[in-house]
C-alpha cells in the first residue's frame, strides 16, 4: 500500500459508536421475560452457618425461586483451582453457594431470582440464616504469625502456598559483597473499580438444547468449556457472548464468580432468562481484589555502587481463598531484580489465607508490588554510599550486548525461564535523565526551598513480562460481495483498541481501509480457540496470530488474482481494495471479484457471481472447479504460540511539590518512558500509558481497602475509597523506545501494564525527595495518603526519623 498503517495513530475505530450512546453492555441486552437475581451475602468474616431459612423469600410475592447450597445439586462444589502449582500447600476454592462455613464478609450464601430486582432483593432481605460468629485474624503479618486464627481450620499457619526460587549463587555473592542495604515495604490492598461492574445473563432453549450466555468477561471461550463440563452439555451447545465490556483490568478474567454459573443455572431450570447485575457495594464485597504484600529485601553490593545479590523474603495476602494459585506473587517475584544486572538472586513467598475478599491479579499483577521493593532499595542504597540514584541504576542496568539476558532458575508465570529478550535499558536511563534536566532541576529545588517550597524529583524503572501463552487464533475471510474482510479472534476487549490494532495489522497486508476490516472478538459462536485477554498478550499473541493470517490470505489472493489477470503473483501488488500489475494499474482486479471468482457456483445471485459461475469464461472445464487440497473462498486460519515471555521497559520521572501543612502532593512533571517493542498505534498505546498511570496515582496515593478487626470492610462504596480525579492525575509527558522483540514476526511487546508498574516507586521517591529538610524517615508504604505523610512528619519532628 502506498501509505502504510502499522505505527500509525489511527483513531479507534469503536469510538464514535460509543461516544454516541450506541455501545451495548450485559445490561442492554433485550431479554424478553427476563427474570433478576440477587444474593444474600455473609456480614460476617468467618462464621459457622447453624441454619438457613428461605420460607419467607419464597412466599414473597414476584419471586421464582430461591438457591442455597442445598438445592443446586452438582453446583454445590469447590470452584476449579485455575493455575495448580506445586507449591500450594493447603490451596482452597470457593463454592458458589456457602456451606457451613463463611469466610469473608460478602461471601454467597444464596441467591433469589424474581420478576425485578427490587423484588429479588426485598426476598434476599427475608432470608433468615442463625450465624455463630468465629474470630479473626485480619492483618497480614498477623495472620502469618504463630497463634494467629485460622481462615481454613485445616490449613496449618494460614500458608497457602509456600516457593522459594534461586538464580546463581547468592550465598556467595553476599558473603564477598562490601555493604548490605536493608528495606521493609509494604503495599497495600486496592481494587480494580471497573466503570462497568461484573454482569452476567443467561438463556435457555429446552428445544434445542442450547445456553447462551452474555457475560462482561475478559474470557468467554474459558467460561464456556467451563460451563460445559459443569452442566455436562457439549460445548457446541454453549455460546458464550462478552459483548461491550466496561473495564475488567484483570477483576473479570477469574472464572468462576458464583453468579456466572448460578445464573446459567437458573435460566435452564425455570425456563426463562436470568440476568444478574452487580452494584457498586457488591464489587467491593464479592469480585476480587489485589496487590497487598511486605517484603524484606536486602541488596548486596560492593562499595562502587555494583550490586552483588538480592534476597528477598515476602508475605502475599491471597484473601481467603486462592483461586488462581501463585500467579500475582510468582509474578512479583520473577520480576524483583527489575532491569538491572543482577547475577544472584535468591527469594521465597508465602501466600497466606485471611479473612477477606479473595485475591486474583489486577493491573500489574505483582509488578507493582516487586517495581516498589527494589526501587525502594535502589534509592537507599545509592543515598547510602553518597552516589546519584540515576548513576547507581545505570551501573547495574542490563547491557545492550547482554540481550537475550537469562536469569537461569527463576520462572516465570507462564512456566518458562525468566528471559529478558531485548532491550537498550542504559539508553532509556540517559534518555529520561536528559528529558527531565536533573540540574537544572536542582537549582530550582534550592530555590524554592528558600521560600519555604518544597520540590522533590523521583525516579523508578521497571521491567514487565509480557505477551504469555500457551497460543491465540485468527480467523480471516474476504466478503465475495463486498469485498470487506472479515476478522475473528479469541479475545475479548475491555476498551484497549483490538478492532482497530488488528485492523492495522490486517490492512497492510491485503491493501484495504481499516475501516474496511470488520474485527469480531467476545463471541464464541464466532470463534472458538484461544485463551482471554490479560497479562498485556493481546498485540503479541494474538496480533501475531492475526498477522500470520494475513499473510497466508494475502498468498490467496495473489495466487487467485494472477490466474485472472494472467501473470505471476510476483508481478501484482494490493492497494486500495484491488489487486494490480505493477507498473500496468489499469489492469487491476477487486478484492471482491478475487473471492467471487475463488468460490465456484452452481446458481448465480448477483452481477458479480457470474464470474464464478459454472460456464463462465474463467471457469476450469478440464478438471475439477476445485484442485484437490483447495477451499472455496478466500480465508484461512492460523495460530501463534510463544516461546516465551517477551519483556518490555521502561522508566518513569516525577517532580512534585508537597505542603508539608496540609501534606498534599501536586505535580509539576511527570515522564514515562516505555519500550513495547515496535508501536503498531502510537495513539492506543499512549492511551494505554495514560490510563495506566491514572490507576497508579490511585495505587500510590490515593486507594487502599480498609478492613477493621473483625473483617468488616470500612469503605466499601466510592463515598469512603478515595480515588484521583481526573484533575489529580497529572499530564504526562511520554517518551517512546522502539526495540524490536526476536520473539514474534512483528516484533511487538505488551504495553497494558506499563503505566501502572512504576507509578508508587516514583511518587514515593519525589515525596521523600522533597521532605528531606524536615529529616523524614523513609518512605516504603504505599498509598502514601496525606494521613500517612501527617504521622511521618510528626515522627520527624519527634525526632523519631532515623
Amino acid at each position: 500500500m502506498s501509505t502504510q498503517m502499522f505505527g500509525a495513530p489511527i483513531p479507534r475505530n469503536v469510538d464514535p459508536r460509543l461516544l454516541k450512546g450506541e455501545g451495548a453492555y450485559v445490561d442492554d441486552i433485550p431479554l424478553t421475560g427476563a427474570l433478576h437475581a440477587a444474593f444474600l451475602r455473609s456480614p460476617f468474616a468467618r462464621a459457622r452457618i447453624v441454619s438457613i431459612d428461605v420460607s419467607a423469600a419464597l412466599a414473597y410475592p414476584g419471586v421464582a425461586a430461591v438457591y442455597t447450597c442445598d438445592n443446586i445439586g452438582s453446583l454445590d462444589m469447590e470452584m476449579p483451582l485455575l493455575v495448580p502449582h506445586p507449591c500450594l500447600i493447603g490451596a482452597r476454592t470457593q463454592r458458589p453457594l456457602a456451606r457451613d462455613e463463611v469466610f469473608y464478609v460478602g461471601q454467597t450464601i444464596a441467591m433469589v431470582v424474581a420478576v425485578d430486582r427490587y423484588t429479588a432483593e426485598d426476598a434476599a432481605a427475608l432470608i433468615d440464616v442463625d450465624y455463630e460468629p468465629l474470630d479473626v485474624t485480619v492483618e497480614l503479618e498477623a495472620a502469618a504469625a504463630e497463634g494467629a486464627h485460622l481462615v481454613h481450620p485445616d490449613v496449618a499457619g494460614n500458608i497457602a502456598a509456600d516457593f522459594t526460587q534461586t538464580s546463581g549463587d547468592p550465598d556467595a555473592a553476599f558473603a564477598k559483597a562490601e555493604h548490605f542495604t536493608k528495606v521493609s515495604v509494604r503495599i497495600e490492598r486496592s481494587t480494580a473499580a471497573p466503570m462497568e461492574c461484573r454482569a452476567v445473563a443467561a438463556r435457555y432453549d429446552g428445544a434445542t438444547g442450547e445456553l447462551t450466555v452474555w457475560d462482561s468477561t475478559q474470557g468467554p471461550i474459558p467460561i464456556r468449556g467451563g460451563l460445559a463440563a459443569i452442566f455436562d452439555i457439549d460445548e457446541d451447545k454453549v455460546r458464550v457472548i462478552a459483548p461491550d465490556v466496561g473495564g475488567g483490568f484483570g477483576q473479570k478474567v477469574m472464572l468462576f464468580y458464583p453468579d456466572e454459573v448460578l445464573v446459567p443455572n437458573a435460566a435452564m431450570e425455570l425456563g426463562a432468562p436470568v440476568k444478574y447485575i452487580e452494584d457498586r457495594p457488591e464489587n467491593f464485597l464479592g469480585s476480587n481484589q489485589e496487590r497487598t504484600q511486605v517484603h524484606e529485601l536486602e541488596l548486596a553490593a560492593n562499595k562502587d555502587g555494583e550490586v552483588l545479590g538480592v534476597r528477598d523474603t515476602f508475605l502475599h495476602d491471597t484473601g481467603a481463598f486462592i483461586p488462581y494459585g501463585i500467579a500475582v506473587a510468582q509474578v512479583a517475584s520473577t520480576s524483583i531484580a527489575g532491569p538491572y544486572r543482577i547475577p544472584n538472586i535468591w527469594i521465597k513467598f508465602q501466600a497466606i489465607y485471611t479473612p477477606t475478599v479473595p485475591v486474583s491479579p489486577y493491573r500489574g499483577c505483582g509488578r507493582p508490588q516487586a517495581c516498589f521493593a527494589i526501587e525502594r532499595a535502589m534509592d537507599k542504597l545509592a543515598d547510602e554510599l553518597g552516589m546519584d540514584r540515576i548513576a547507581l541504576r545505570r551501573k547495574n542496568m542490563i547491557r545492550k550486548d547482554d540481550f537475550p539476558y537469562l536469569r537461569e532458575g527463576l520462572l516465570f508465570a507462564d512456566g518458562l525461564a525468566v528471559r529478558h529478550d531485548s532491550g537498550d535499558y542504559e539508553g532509556a536511563i540517559d534518555m529520561l535523565e536528559a528529558h527531565m534536566d536533573i540540574a537544572g532541576f536542582r537549582a530550582e529545588q534550592a530555590a524554592a526551598r528558600k521560600e519555604n517550597r518544597y520540590l522533590g524529583f523521583g525516579l523508578a524503572c521497571y521491567v514487565e513480562g509480557t505477551g504469555l501463552g500457551p497460543y491465540e487464533g485468527a480467523h480471516i475471510r474476504i466478503h465475495p460481495i463486498t469485498g470487506k474482510v472479515y476478522v475473528n479472534t479469541g479475545l475479548t476487549t475491555q476498551g484497549q483498541g483490538h478492532e482497530t490494532i488488528f485492523a492495522q495489522i490486517v490492512a497492510d497486508q491485503l491493501g484495504v481501509a481499516v475501516t474496511d476490516v470488520i474485527v469480531t472478538e467476545g463471541d464464541t459462536l464466532a470463534y472458538d480457540w484461544g485463551a482471554a485477554t490479560y497479562a498485556s498478550r493481546a498485540a503479541v499473541v494474538s496480533g501475531n496470530a492475526v498477522y500470520k493470517t494475513a499473510v497466508v490470505v494475502r498468498e490467496q489472493v495473489l495466487e487467485t488474482a494472477s490466474g485472472m489477470l494472467e501473470v505471476a503473483p510476483i508481478d501484482l501488488e494490493l492497494e486500495n481494495g484491488e489487486v494490480r500489475l505493477k507498473g500496468f494499474p489499469e489492469r487491476k482486479v477487486t478484492l471482491a471479484e478475487v473471492a467471487t471468482i475463488s468460490n465456484p457456483l452452481r446458481y448465480t445471485f448477483s452481477e458479480s457471481s457470474k464470474s464464478a459461475a459454472q460456464f463462465a469464461s474463467s471457469a476450469k472445464h478440464d478438471r475439477p472447479p476445485l484442485d484437490e487440497g483447495a477451499h472455496p473462498g478466500i480465508e484461512a486460519t492460523d495460530y501463534y504460540s510463544p516461546p516465551c515471555a517477551t519483556w518490555a521497559y521502561g522508566g518513569h520521572a516525577a517532580i512534585v511539590e508537597v505542603d508539608p501543612e496540609l501534606c498534599t502532593v501536586k505535580f509539576l512533571r511527570y515522564v514515562c518512558l516505555h519500550d513495547c517493542g515496535r508501536v503498531i498505534n502510537p495513539m492506543i498505546v499512549e492511551g494505554q500509558i495514560r490510563g495506566g498511570l491514572a490507576q497508579g496515582i490511585g495505587g500510590a496515593l490515593y486507594e487502599r481497602i480498609e478492613y477493621d478487626e473483625d473483617g468488616n470492610p470500612r469503605n466499601a462504596n466510592f463515598m469512603d475509597f478515595l480515588m484521583p480525579y481526573a484533575t489529580e492525575v497529572p499530564e504526562v509527558e511520554i517518551l517512546h523506545m522502539e526495540t524490536p522483540s526476536p520473539l514474534n514476526p512483528l516484533g511487538v511487546k505488551g504495553v497494558g501494564e506499563g503505566g501502572t508498574i512504576a507509578v508508587g516507586a516514583c511518587v514515593a521517591s519525589a515525596i521523600e525527595d522533597a521532605l528531606q529538610p524536615f529529616g523524614i524517615e523513609r518512605l516504603h508504604e504505599v498509598p502514601l495518603t496525606s494521613n500517612v505523610l501527617h504521622a511521618a512528619l510528626d515522627r520527624a519532628k519527634a525526632g523519631g526519623a532515623p
